[in-house]
């Protein structure tokens, strides 16, 4: 299986390409960030973040995209915004024909770390011993992709294995 995991932003968009396959564990086949700069329009942002994305999803051909969900702080306008940068990349996926899941911030921690109010430098260091790395994927933004990449790995081999234990109970 290989995923494609999405920190998103509208500054900077993290992303995390891994692979896993039956027996072995995850591979990490690329990472890194998108950015924009902040002085140019939203539409002009949201256009390199569309392309950026699709161009990940012709070039890799995941199975599927994996997005960290939008999480509400105090500030409206960056949830608005961030919800912008989620809007392209869910519709890149959608044109991509590839499935979509959101994972929040707090599942994505608690899957990779063990604690849904874990720290960026301890995502990072879960990330890099996940995928035996000798050191975190930089920037942190990057981490985050991957992370995410990482908890669908995780979740979807744990409802694979219930789903197994399951069908032999029958």
């Amino acid at each position: 299986m290989k995923v494609l995991g999405i920190d998103p932003g509208t500054a900077v968009l993290g992303y995390g390409m891994v692979e896993s396959g039956s027996g072995r564990h995850p591979v990490l086949l690329e990472c890194g960030i998108l950015s924009t700069r902040a002085r140019d329009p939203l539409p002009a942002r949201l256009r390199i973040l569309y392309d950026g994305i699709s161009a990940l999803l012709a070039r890799h051909e995941p199975d599927a995209l994996a997005v960290e969900s939008a999480f509400y702080g105090r500030n409206v306008r960056t949830a608005v915004v961030l919800s912008h940068a989620r809007g392209v990349i869910l519709l890149a996926g959608e044109l991509a024909g590839v499935a979509i899941a959101e994972y929040s911030p707090a599942l994505i921690k608690k899957t990779i770390v063990g604690r849904g109010a874990a720290l960026k430098p301890q995502v990072g260091y879960m990330v890099a011993q996940l995928l035996r790395l000798k050191s975190p994927p930089a920037p942190e933004d990057a981490a985050d992709g991957v992370a995410v990449a990482l908890t669908h790995v995780i979740l979807a081999t744990r409802r694979a294995v219930l789903a197994r234990q399951v069908a032999g109970q029958g």
